[in-house]
């Protein structure tokens, strides 16, 4: 293990100390924002903290064994080198861990989502390939036991949707999900399509980290509100109020809609969650083009050629294009069995992220 490392771990270690003596501080318990916040910050350097001191424990035992090598009978000797063998082994392994535990962390990796899926290239197809879209990640999220809410929906006309909103919310729901944003593409024969020919329609999708008010300041002023008749299936509150609500920020020109609740109010209270959401989203893109540091494709405006992943359904495959990544059971990831594509996108990144530490340490 490198100095600049074991710098690093040192501060980890010491940084973790000073949060258990605050814990056990006895004032800690009536401040309740600050006991969540140092507990938080302590529970997230636990387990780096831990291995490097297994990491020391096992460096001294390998300084040991060479000890007992120069002054030991030959059973000794035997018996340092396959303990010395075995400590090395795991130290290594400790030290690949620690690598990925000390990469920059995304801030907005514990936050919960929402997500906006569109029908793009591709007409009715398009549309119906955004409602499989969404059952795909519904069942992923029931999956991870995470909970999943509708927040607007356009019907498509021959079934699907042409724009969909929903939340999903859980455990490190944006950790997993960030890398779905872009567009997703379909090859198949379409339900609407008589003659049998294998069509090509794209949809986009679009995952961004649930803002709250203290992530992002919105003033009053920038936002034009207005409500609507609710649009739908059918129901006693379908446009007889106007409970729907639509909110747009003038210096963005971002919109966020709302009809699924049957109060105005609540409707108001979703959009305003969506455009927090969306605004955040948006300024978070652009100071990330100006540091040149994120490797994911973002929405976009759903045209072939800006492809993020394709669904081939003649031959049961789906292939992400950023990492060359193809697996053969779509009817499982249709399922929402997508933990595999996932893991594989977090894995690239995660190497991604450690040659330019790497760049950076050699410079």
């Amino acid at each position: 293990m490198d100095e600049s490392m074991k710098k690093r771990l040192e501060a980890t270690r010491e940084r973790y100390k000073q949060l258990e003596e605050a814990l056990s501080q006895d004032d800690i318990a009536s401040d309740l924002a600050n006991l969540a916040k140092i507990s938080k910050e302590k529970a997230s350097l636990e387990q780096p903290t831990k291995l490097y001191e297994e990491y020391l424990a096992l460096e001294a035992d390998v300084a040991e064994s060479y000890e007992m090598e120069a002054i030991g009978d030959a059973e000794i000797i035997e018996l340092a080198k396959e303990t010395r063998k075995s400590d090395l082994a795991r130290m290594e392994q400790i030290e690949e861990q620690l690598k990925l535990l000390l990469l920059p962390t995304d801030p907005n990796d514990n936050k919960n989502i929402i997500v906006e899926i569109r029908g793009a290239v591709g007409g009715d197809e398009a549309n119906i390939f955004a409602g499989d879209l969404l059952r795909m990640y519904t069942k992923y999220a029931e999956k991870q036991g995470w909970k999943i809410k509708l927040l607007d929906a356009s019907l498509g006309a021959s079934g699907g949707y042409s724009s969909v909103s929903f939340m999903i919310k859980g455990d490190s729901v944006y950790s997993k999900l960030k890398f779905e944003s872009g567009a997703h593409r379909v090859q198949r024969v379409p339900k609407t399509e008589a003659s049998g020919r294998i069509h090509t329609s794209t949809a986009t999708v679009l995952v961004m980290p649930e803002a709250e008010e203290v992530d992002i300041v919105i003033n009053p002023a920038d936002l034009k509100i207005d409500t609507y008749h609710s649009q739908g299936a059918g129901g006693q509150n379908v446009n007889k109020t106007e409970s729907a609500v639509r909110i747009t920020h003038l210096p963005t020109g971002i919109v966020a809609a709302c009809q699924t609740e049957k109060a105005q109010l609540q409707n108001k209270e979703i959009a305003m969650q969506m455009i927090r959401a969306k605004v955040f989203a948006y300024y978070q893109d652009q100071e990330d083009q100006k540091r040149a540091t994120e490797r994911k494709l973002k929405v976009g405006t759903g045209e072939r050629s800006e492809k993020i992943r394709t669904y081939n359904y003649p031959q049961n495959r789906v292939t992400d294009h950023r990492i060359g990544y193809t697996v053969n059971k779509l009817d499982r990831i249709m399922e929402g069995d997508i933990d595999e594509l996932l893991e594989a996108l977090i894995h690239y990144d995660q190497e991604q992220k450690l040659l330019e530490q790497t760049g950076e340490t050699n410079a």
